[in-house]
């Protein structure tokens, strides 16, 4: 009994509660919140004691081993830099510990030994991740979001560089569209055939790029030279760097069918003054047909 209450005498001197020993295995931990085959997503609430800045006042860094695909986020604990993996909940926290002439270079190094570099954005390995200040409990924690969309953003670049979507137009698992829309703008710029085009809609379509202007501000050259109305087709034309980006021929091609369509536009349209002001230029005889049948539908109806 006397045991008893000098250990509660002892947590009570220290500043403990009873309520922290029950969730102390909580914190600093890694939790799996969702698992499937395209998407990870876990959890932390690592604790904000003592936790101290590592660099240009940042609290914390991301790190990156490329052969085992493991995110880790770095934190600076007095005299200890520790390595929390946010992608593999059963991986053991690394540490390193310090003294005060360890510099951050010197960190680095340690990490790079062990396979983990340095990396400046999430989104380039295919994770999102957030991070907030959050009482957890009464502690005051950092809770760490870390979603893994890596093996599913994979899949995406290979369809987009391949202009193939077979491998995930029947997916249900939606891909946030920032984490591959570089790759669909740099790909839709090379396309060259309407089949790549097609098959870059689907893929747009599953991004769930809905706007017009997502859609269609990088369609390539094929579609202005088979599919594109009259209008898009003039303001492409009108763009500052289009003739730079296209050769003689395609830049030619592309006048002969403006001029198509422009012709196609007058002969299926009503305005006589227009046709009559084409036809004085060129004296085309199917302007010419066309005056004479509005005139003769003019009369009809007077």
């Amino acid at each position: 009994m006397r045991t008893v209450i000098l250990f509660f005498s002892f947590l009570l001197l220290s500043g403990c509660s009873l309520n922290s020993l029950y969730f102390v295995g909580e914190l600093n931990t890694v939790t799996v919140v969702r698992h499937s085959s395209y998407m990870k997503h876990y959890r932390a609430y690592f604790t904000r004691i003592d936790l101290q800045h590592i660099k240009d006042k940042q609290k914390y860094l991301y790190l990156y081993n490329t052969k085992k695909n493991d995110l880790g986020i770095l934190l600076h604990r007095k005299n200890q830099y520790i390595l929390y993996s946010l992608s593999n909940p059963d991986q053991q926290a690394l540490g390193i510990k310090t003294s005060p002439k360890t510099t951050y270079k010197y960190v680095l190094k340690r990490f790079k030994r062990k396979g983990f570099e340095l990396i400046n954005s999430v989104d380039t390995v295919g994770y999102i991740v957030s991070v907030a200040p959050r009482r957890y409990k009464g502690v005051k924690t950092l809770l760490v979001e870390s979603q893994d969309y890596s093996h599913l953003q994979n899949l995406y670049k290979q369809a987009i560089k391949t202009y193939n979507a077979d491998k995930i137009k029947n997916m249900k698992t939606k891909l946030p569209k920032h984490l591959v829309y570089d790759d669909y703008k740099r790909y839709a710029k090379r396309a060259k055939t309407q089949t790549q085009w097609t098959q870059l809609q689907i893929i747009a379509q599953k991004l769930q790029m809905t706007t017009e202007e997502e859609i269609t501000q990088h369609k390539p050259y094929i579609y202005y030279l088979n599919d594109a109305s009259f209008e898009e087709l003039s303001a492409y034309m009108s763009q500052r760097d289009t003739k730079k980006s296209l050769s003689y021929q395609q830049y030619t091609m592309l006048k002969r069918r403006k001029t198509c369509l422009k012709e196609e536009n007058l002969l299926n349209g009503d305005s006589l003054e227009d046709l009559i002001a084409a036809y004085k230029i060129n004296k085309n005889t199917k302007y010419k047909n066309r005056i004479m049948s509005i005139m003769k539908d003019q009369q009809k109806n007077k």
